[in-house]
């Protein structure tokens, strides 16, 4: 890392920099080809695979389980850095995260045992919670049926990230009229995952449809939709903002270097040179400041969820139910925060530069496109309003959002 990188925020835990030696060679190699997969849209098969041949699925696992050990913080930390070389690996592996939270909360438990080996080995999870077409809000049209020893999931899921690049793929599902949750194989008979996102952001993260016909899920594979970590909401959201907090810092990364390399200069600017002009290092600046604010207020709001996951694992329940709130406040009050502050920095950018970096080579415009296609997620009006009502009102914030029709 740099002195200029150095400036950016980072968790101070004396483990992260031996968590950050280990991956950053491959973050600066994923970087490397970042603008020509956007370009070109070549699904970023390799990257995962580098990451996940290094251990990085396996961070959040305890070191006695054969895993890295990391902390929340010290997970969103990295998540920054790997957004920065490429926002659309981190938001590929989103799922897989919050599946390893929801089997650390499990304890110690026949789920732990059979689930985390396979984390360790380089498994992979994706997602399809996740209905776009008639169901009802509140409910699933996918369901699992029994049959013998087995059971069998059909129905379609779209928004399913990362499932392109998964071992597995995490599902939600109806069962005699309950939800359930639960894992199957990627490659299953009967599954099929479609490369079919069309978003103007975010296009290489597989967040397309995923079709289950007739699939077999092993019951062992299938719990209660609510047996999952307390703080799943917190976590999944907290991912965003790490998502968001990379691609501010990879705006102020290519500004700099844009102005550092610049050899023309306008004759009404204010310095004989770019790189000397006051007015565009104001910007380069300003641009810097508003990721560094992203990322500092990212890594605060992950210590209120790392405090629910020791709370929980200690055995204290009663508190980690009140730190879990907490938790999910903490995040709907960074949420649109980080999301302007990023967004201002990716449409700031520009001011400091010419007509030139609109070129598609440089995909200046990526940034812009990937924060504001993350920033719609869960949309970030409600934000506000649950942090309002629960300041006035002690409202509690809803535990899991879903989407469905009402009528």
């Amino acid at each position: 890392m740099t002195e200029t990188e150095a400036a950016f925020p980072a968790p101070s835990s004396p483990s992260y920099a031996a968590l950050a030696e280990r991956f950053r060679p491959i973050f600066r190699r994923i970087a490397t080809d970042a603008i020509q997969r956007e370009a070109e849209r070549i699904l970023p098969y390799e990257p995962i695979a580098w990451l996940k041949a290094a251990g990085f699925g396996a961070l959040r696992i305890p070191v006695s389980d054969g895993g890295l050990g990391a902390t929340i913080p010290e997970l969103m930390g990295l998540m920054i850095e790997l957004s920065a070389a490429d926002s659309n690996v981190t938001q590929a592996l989103r799922a897989h995260f919050g599946a390893v939270e929801d089997i650390l909360a499990a304890g110690r438990s026949d789920r732990r045992a059979r689930w985390l080996p396979r984390f360790v080995a380089g498994d992979l999870v994706g997602s399809a919670l996740s209905e776009a077409a008639g169901n009802t809000l509140g409910s699933f049209e996918t369901v699992l049926k029994a049959e013998g020893d087995i059971l069998r999931l059909s129905g379609t899921k779209f928004y399913t990230t990362g499932t392109l690049y998964a071992d597995w793929v995490h599902f939600a599902a109806e069962l005699d009229g309950e939800i359930r949750s639960g894992f199957i194989s990627a490659t299953a008979e009967g599954v099929t995952r479609h490369d079919d996102w069309s978003g103007f952001g975010q296009k290489l993260t597989g967040s397309g449809t995923t079709v289950f016909d007739n699939a077999p899920v092993f019951p062992e594979d299938v719990f209660a939709f609510d047996a999952r970590s307390k703080y799943r909401t917190a976590f999944y959201q907290l991912v965003h903002l790490a998502t968001l907090s990379g691609i501010g810092r990879a705006a102020a990364r290519d500004l700099t270097d844009q102005v550092a390399g610049r050899r023309r200069a306008y004759s009404h600017g204010a310095a004989g040179t770019v790189q000397t002009d006051p007015q565009v290092l104001q910007v380069v600046g300003h641009v810097r400041s508003l990721a560094y604010a992203a990322a500092a207020i990212t890594l605060q709001t992950a210590q209120a969820t790392q405090a629910v996951y020791d709370l929980s694992i200690g055995g204290k329940a009663e508190e980690a139910d009140a730190a879990t709130i907490i938790s999910e406040i903490s995040v709907d009050q960074a949420q649109p925060v980080v999301a302007k502050l990023v967004l201002e920095a990716t449409e700031t950018l520009f001011d400091a530069l010419g007509a030139s970096s609109t070129i598609r080579a440089t995909a200046l415009d990526r940034h812009w496109r990937n924060a504001r296609t993350l920033s719609s997620h869960n949309p970030l009006i409600y934000k506000q309003r649950i942090v309002g009502d629960y300041a006035v009102n002690g409202t509690a914030p809803p535990s899991f959002w879903m989407v469905g029709g009402v009528g």
